[in-house]
């Protein structure tokens, strides 16, 4: 979760003003694009743009704003959460699982099984035939390193690779602390709530209920996370995904995310600092989910705010081995083993020669490779850029600001076709 993290963080840096002067740095140099901008976009203006904010609000039923593709997927989530018209919550559930491409519905249905583990494996390897990875970040101190990739598939949000490698480190604690749910409000200032619906002592799949704060300006985000572990030989393939559970009611706050996925793998690689030892950490990390805010947005914000997010995470594991270590000596200061870390430990030995015969038999997976990050068109910055500083600028309410948004997607897909 150290990506949405970092998008959070950000906003809310933003909102308590504390992120005032990068703010001023990055909109100072936008304001022409503004300009030009509104120029652009008010002779294109179609019909619908001459609407007044008052038959947006009380007459939605004359005009429907999902008929409009580039801002259907922007409008529902801002709709959801504040209320604006008169969309029902089964309507707007219905309108967003049909805009799902289908191996996401799958994605999203059902417990956490082979199959899931079968596509982590291909993250992994690199052999999964997604888009190219682009490299965002690679930062490092002297207990551990960081490395980011972002790719964007032409269905669905952003997805974010990491590699971070602990020192001093072994896999079984590093899968206990990112699963110890009750720990992980020490180090992880975002959950509000936890609770642990299912969890079956044989596979150690659990159903998880999380609720995670956002900014004022957003209510906060309900999670119903399916995950389960398995375990080849010390290389731990950790899958949490976002389930189907009707046993818990959806509401309309918190509201929650449906589309989810954050899995990883744990495995011990050989130490920068002692060469040939194996005593340091490796998490590889695939993220992706949708908050319900524009995925320009979360890009913008995700960038902004992963380094400072991340580094939140290692002092928290640092502290898990202290406590860890002090209940193994019966010291005092001692942390019992929570309940969810106990499920942690129980994990479905699997052999992978076995589990992909078939890859041995001639079944293709095309690779996705890695690749530095591109020079991006100077034109598609300036029209998002230019959006983003007009929506941030204008107080004429959250519906005006996804219509700005909807409007610059629209233009930086036409300027990126002729570019």
């Amino acid at each position: 979760m150290g990506l949405t993290s970092g998008l959070v963080d950000i906003m809310r840096r933003q909102a308590t003003g504390d992120m005032f002067a990068e703010v001023v740095m990055v909109v100072a140099p936008l304001w022409a694009a503004v300009v030009v901008g509104v120029v652009v976009g008010w002779i294109w203006k179609p019909k619908w743009a001459e609407l007044g904010g008052e038959t947006l609000t009380s007459s939605t039923s004359k005009f429907n704003f999902c008929s409009i593709p580039s801002l259907k997927l922007q409008l529902l989530p801002w709709i959801a959460d504040y209320g604006v018209g008169n969309y029902s919550q089964s309507s707007q559930n219905a309108s967003f699982n049909r805009s799902l491409p289908p191996q996401v519905e799958k994605e999203r249905s059902g417990l956490v099984a082979e199959d899931d583990l079968r596509h982590l494996w291909k993250l992994v390897e690199v052999t999964d035939g997604g888009p190219a990875w682009i490299q965002m970040m690679d930062r490092s101190t002297p207990t551990f390193a960081y490395q980011a990739w972002r790719r964007e598939p032409q269905n669905g949000p952003p997805q974010y690779r990491s590699r971070t490698v602990f020192e001093d480190a072994t896999p079984e604690m590093v899968r206990d602390f990112f699963w110890d749910d009750e720990f992980r409000a020490k180090w992880d200032d975002m959950l509000l709530y936890s609770s642990t619906h299912e969890e079956c002592r044989d596979t150690g799949t659990m159903v998880v209920q999380w609720v995670r704060k956002f900014p004022f300006f957003c209510s906060d985000r309900e999670y119903i996370i399916g995950r389960r572990i398995w375990d080849a030989g010390r290389v731990f393939y950790c899958v949490t995904k976002g389930v189907n559970y009707p046993a818990i009611p959806r509401r309309n706050k918190p509201r929650r995310v449906d589309l989810y996925y954050s899995s990883w793998c744990i495995r011990a690689v050989e130490s920068r600092r002692r060469e040939g030892e194996m005593t340091a950490c490796e998490v590889l990390l695939f993220h992706h989910e949708d908050m319900g805010i524009p995925w320009e947005i979360a890009k913008l914000g995700v960038r902004q705010g992963m380094w400072g997010a991340v580094k939140k995470i290692e002092p928290g594991l640092r502290l898990y081995q202290k406590l860890r270590s002090s209940s193994a000596a019966g010291g005092g200061g001692a942390m019992p083993l929570s309940a969810s870390a106990s499920m942690a430990q129980i994990n479905t030995k699997v052999n992978l020669d076995d589990l992909f015969l078939d890859k041995e038999k001639g079944s293709s997976s095309s690779s996705s490779p890695v690749v530095d990050s591109p020079r991006r068109p100077l034109g598609k910055i300036l029209l998002v850029g230019g959006a983003i500083a007009v929506a941030c600028s204008l107080d004429k309410g959250l519906l005006t600001k996804a219509v700005i948004f909807g409007v610059a997607r629209r233009f930086a897909n036409m300027g990126g076709k002729r570019l």
